[in-house]
C-alpha cells in the first residue's frame, strides 16, 4: 500500500515509482498533512493536477546535503518560511527569543532559521545552480515590496531580491501555483514568467514594464474598475474545471492597461522625514490596490531593477474552496514525529489548534490597522458550502481522539460568511473606504442567517456534543444585526465558559487609528452579553483583549485603560504588545509617525505619537497589569512621569 503522506524521503519516492520529482516544497514548518498547513494544501493540489511533490520540512539549513536529498527537481523548488514570518516565530515583540515553536517537532524552538527564505534559498543555490525557485507564504506575501523591518529597524527591499528567488507568490496561492506550474512544464523559466495574478517578478529592462503612471498622477477612468476605457471581466478565464476526479485547472492570467509606479526604494528607505512621508505614500497606494478586481499592477524601482506586482488572484469560488478541502489529507502529523523530540515530547503542537476545527471562510473586511490579513487574503470573503463543512465534520467525528467537541467554525473572523456588501462582487472592495471601523459603511450587509443555519446543522450531527467558536467574533458586526438570533444562540450553544473578544483599547482617539469600533459600542455589547447570560441562567465570562503601545498610545492612553480596568474589576492576564510586522497600517505608522489614511487640509498626513523605547513599552504594559505586585515600581514610575501621582493610591491599592 502506498504511503498516504506526501513523500518526505528518497525511499518514499521510490515506493511511488518516482525517479524525478517535479517540485520540492521546502517549509519552515514541520509536515502536518492538514489543509491548514501550506505545504500539505499546495502539495496535495499539485498532486491532484498530475505533478509529483516531495516535502522537505524544517531542513537543517546548515547542511547543503539536506537540500539534495530528492535530487534536482524537474520544475523547481517551492519555498515557504512556514505559517508565520520566521522573525515573528523566533522572537517576541520585545525582541526576545521564543522558548517554543508550535509548528516544530515537540514544540522545540530553533528548527527554523531567522529570515528563513533567505537562508533556505542560499543553500538551494549552493546545491543546484540555475534551478527554478519560487517563494510564497506569509513571509513572502508581507515582504513583497520594500517594507519596514522591525528587527533591524530599517526599510528593507523586496524579499524577492534579498532572497535571490526567481518568482514570488503572494496570497493563498492556489490559483497562481497551478498556472505557474503549467508554464514551467512548457519550459518557461520561473524568472521569465509574467502576467500571473498573485505574483511578483523583477526585471532590469524598462521595456518589459507595462504602461504606467506615477503614483502621484491621476489615473484616467470613470471608476476603479476602468483604466483608459478598458474594463476587466471578473469571470474572464477564472472558471475551474473539475475533471479526472480531483484534477483542477485555474487559468487566471490578466493584464491591466495602466500600472502605477511607486516611489523608489532609494526614496523611501532613508531615516528622514521626507523619506518617511514617501514611505507612507507608497504604503497607501499599496493598500488601495490589494483587491483582485480594482487593484492595479504596481511597479517599484529598486536600484537598477524594477519590482513588478501583478494584481491579486481572484477569490476562490465556493466550488473551488470545497474541492481543495476535499483533497485526500490524512489530517495527521507525519509518523516521523511520533518519536520523542529533544524535549521528550511527540507530535506537532499546532495540530491541536485545528485538528477538530473547521475552516469555513477566508478573507476579512474588518480592516484592523494592526492586522495584515488583507495584504495576504484580501477583504473579499471566500466561504465553503454547508455540504463541504458537514462532510468534513463527519470525518472529524470518526477520529478516535474526538471527544464530541468541534473547537471552531470560522476563519480570520468567524461571523463573516459573505461579502461586506452587494457591490464587492463586481466592483471589488472600496480602495478608500472601510467596511467596518469607528464609522461602519451604511452599505454593509449584516446578516447571520446562513451562519446560524450552518451551526445548527453541525450541532445536530451524531457524536457532536458542542460546537464552539474560537477564531474570533466581530462584536461590532454582531451588534449591527437587528435580528438577535445569532447573539442568543452564540451565548446558548457556542461558548465554552468564556467569550474572547478584541475591543483593543478604551480611547476612542486610539480606536480610530486602529480602525476599530468605539468604546461605547463595546460597553453596549458587554451589557447585552451579560443580559443574555442572565436570561439563560449561565455564568459565562467576557474576556477582552487589549493592545499595548500601539501607535498613538502614550502613557495617558495607557492610564485611561488602567482606570477602566480598575472600575470594571477585570485585569487581563495577557496583554498583547504591539508588534510592528510588515504589511500593516499600524507598522507604517510606527515607522513613519504618520497616518496615511488621514490626509489633513494642508495635504499632509496626520502625525501620530509612537512609543519607541523598550522602557516606555514596559511602562505601558505595567499600567495594563497594575494588579501584579512586581509591576508596582513601573506603575508608580509611569504615573509620576505622566503627572498623575494622584492615581498611585487608586491603582496600587488592593
Amino acid at each position: 500500500m502506498k504511503n498516504p503522506f506526501l513523500p518526505v524521503s528518497q525511499e518514499d519516492l521510490l515506493a511511488r515509482g518516482i525517479s524525478e520529482v517535479d517540485f520540492v516544497f521546502v517549509s519552515g514548518d514541520a509536515y502536518v498533512d492538514h489543509a491548514s498547513f501550506a505545504s500539505a494544501l499546495l502539495g496535495r493540489l499539485l498532486e491532484a493536477n498530475g505533478y509529483t511533490v516531495a516535502i522537505l520540512p524544517q531542513p537543517d539549513w546548515k547542511n547543503v546535503e539536506e537540500f539534495r536529498k530528492f535530487g534536482r527537481p524537474r520544475l523547481g523548488f517551492l519555498v515557504s518560511a512556514g505559517a508565520m514570518d520566521s522573525m515573528v516565530s523566533n522572537y517576541t515583540a520585545n525582541n526576545k527569543p521564543r522558548s517554543e515553536d508550535v509548528y516544530a517537532h515537540g514544540g522545540v524552538a530553533g528548527h527554523r532559521p531567522d529570515r528563513a527564505l533567505i537562508t533556505y534559498i542560499s543553500k538551494i543555490r549552493e546545491a543546484y545552480k540555475g534551478v527554478n525557485i519560487l517563494i510564497g507564504g506569509i513571509e513572502a506575501s508581507l515582504r513583497r515590496t520594500s517594507h519596514y523591518d522591525y528587527w533591524s529597524n530599517t526599510v528593507r527591499r523586496s524579499i524577492l531580491l534579498d532572497s535571490k528567488a526567481d518568482l514570488l507568490m503572494y496570497g493563498m496561492g492556489e490559483h497562481s501555483i497551478l498556472e505557474i506550474a503549467a508554464k514551467l512544464k512548457e519550459g518557461i523559466p520561473a524568472k521569465a514568467i509574467r502576467g500571473v495574478r498573485g505574483t511578483v517578478w523583477y526585471t532590469s529592462k524598462q521595456d518589459e514594464l507595462p504602461n504606467y503612471r506615477r503614483w502621484d498622477e491621476k489615473i484616467v477612468g470613470s471608476s476603479p474598475t476602468m483604466t483608459d476605457g478598458q474594463t476587466r471581466s471578473v469571470t474572464d478565464g477564472q472558471k475551474m474545471s473539475l475533471t479526472d476526479g480531483q484534477k483542477m485547472s485555474f487559468p487566471c492570467s490578466t493584464r491591466e492597461s495602466v500600472a502605477i509606479m511607486l516611489p523608489s526604494f532609494a526614496e523611501i528607505s532613508k531615516n528622514t522625514p521626507e523619506s518617511k512621508r514617501l514611505f507612507a505614500e507608497s504604503y497607501l497606494v499599496q493598500e488601495q490596490n490589494t483587491d483582485a478586481i480594482n487593484g492595479h499592477i504596481l511597479i517599484e524601482p529598486v536600484d537598477a531593477r524594477f519590482i513588478v506586482q501583478e494584481p491579486a488572484a481572484l477569490p476562490l469560488t465556493t466550488e473551488e474552496f470545497d474541492a481543495i478541502y476535499e483533497l485526500p489529507f490524512t489530517r495527521r502529523w507525519h509518523p516521523m514525529y511520533d518519536a520523542p523530540a529533544e524535549n521528550g515530547k511527540t507530535g506537532i503542537p499546532a495540530l491541536s489548534e485545528v485538528q477538530f476545527s473547521l475552516v469555513s471562510s477566508r478573507g476579512c473586511f474588518g480592516a484592523c490597522s494592526f492586522c495584515a490579513i488583507t495584504f495576504h487574503q484580501g477583504r473579499r470573503i471566500q466561504a465553503r458550502s454547508h455540504e463541504s463543512l458537514i462532510k468534513e465534520a463527519k470525518v472529524i467525528t470518526e477520529n478516535p481522539d474526538f471527544k464530541g467537541y468541534i473547537h471552531d467554525v470560522g476563519g480570520p473572523t468567524a461571523n463573516f460568511r459573505h461579502d461586506a456588501c452587494k457591490f464587492q462582487k463586481e466592483r471589488g472592495a472600496c480602495p478608500n473606504k472601510d467596511c467596518m471601523g469607528t464609522n461602519p459603511c451604511k452599505n454593509v450587509n449584516v446578516d447571520h442567517t446562513e451562519y446560524v443555519e450552518l451551526l445548527r446543522k453541525l450541532r445536530a450531527l451524531p457524536k457532536v456534543k458542542k460546537v464552539f467558536i474560537r477564531s474570533g467574533i466581530r462584536f461590532d458586526y454582531l451588534m449591527m444585526d437587528k435580528d438577535k438570533t445569532f447573539f442568543k444562540e452564540l451565548v446558548e450553544h457556542h461558548i465554552s465558559g468564556q467569550l474572547k473578544v478584541a475591543p483593543e483599547h478604551v480611547s476612542n482617539k486610539l480606536l480610530r487609528l486602529m480602525r476599530k469600533s468605539s468604546h461605547e459600542l463595546y460597553e453596549k455589547f458587554a451589557a447585552e452579553y451579560a443580559d443574555w447570560n442572565k436570561k439563560m441562567g449561565k455564568k459565562q465570562y467576557l474576556v477582552p483583549y487589549y493592545i499595548c503601545s500601539h501607535p498613538g498610545a502614550g502613557l495617558a492612553e495607557a492610564i485611561e485603560v488602567a482606570l477602566y480596568l480598575k472600575k470594571t474589576g477585570f485585569v487581563p492576564d495577557q496583554v498583547q504588545d504591539f508588534y510592528p510586522t510588515p504589511g500593516s497600517l499600524s507598522t507604517c505608522m510606527y515607522w513613519t509617525g504618520l497616518n496615511p489614511r488621514n490626509r489633513l487640509e494642508n495635504g499632509e498626513f496626520e502625525e501620530v505619537y509612537v512609543a519607541r523605547g523598550a522602557h516606555e513599552r514596559r511602562l505601558q504594559r505595567a499600567l495594563l497589569q497594575f494588579n501584579r505586585r512586581e509591576n508596582w515600581p513601573l506603575v508608580k514610575e509611569a504615573l509620576e512621569k505622566a503627572g498623575r501621582r494622584d492615581l498611585i493610591k487608586v491603582l496600587l491599592t488592593k
